[in-house]
């Protein structure tokens, strides 16, 4: 039994180290709105999550997958890379509209060799709309708003 606890023990051990040996980024991104982001590789690639208020009239959520692709640097200092990814959204947006959708991304990123990562990025999220109560009436629309509020932004985010 003592074995079995020790071994499950070290096991745990070396999941939470390699789950935590993980390079990450938390930040935010400002443009049409303002959203809290928070980036975790995953190999060369990297996962990135954002919680917003987008056009500063809602609420919204969006994670995607993104592919990232090195930019060779004429600079010894910092690096440079483009990334293009997809995942998914959802918001509300006050008095009455909601909406969900896939959300996209492409982007440029330069890293400093010091723990600063700028960002510029376009991240649309297309879809359905539901809107009701407010207008008179429920209804399903096309989610126009998600081309731009919230979209394009400048991301500055801490490396750690």
């Amino acid at each position: 039994m003592k074995k079995k606890s020790l071994f499950i023990l070290m096991f745990l051990v070396a999941v939470a180290t390699a789950a935590f040996a993980q390079p990450r980024a938390v930040g935010g991104r400002l443009g049409y709105g303002f959203e809290a982001s928070y980036q975790h590789s995953i190999g060369n690639n990297m996962v990135e999550v954002e919680v917003g208020l987008p056009g500063f009239f809602g609420v919204e959520a969006a994670a995607t997958y993104d592919w990232i692709f090195p930019i060779r640097s004429w600079q010894e200092k910092g690096t440079w890379n483009w990334y293009a990814g997809v995942g998914a959204g959802a918001g509300y947006c006050w008095p009455a509209y909601g909406y969900v959708g896939v959300a996209g991304r492409i982007g440029v990123e330069y890293n400093f060799s010091f723990p600063l990562q700028l960002s510029f990025d376009w991240r649309p999220i297309v879809g359905p709309s539901f809107y009701g109560g407010y207008w008179g009436g429920l209804g399903v629309g096309f989610n126009a708003g998600g081309l731009y509020a919230g979209a394009i932004a400048l991301g500055v985010r801490y490396k750690f």
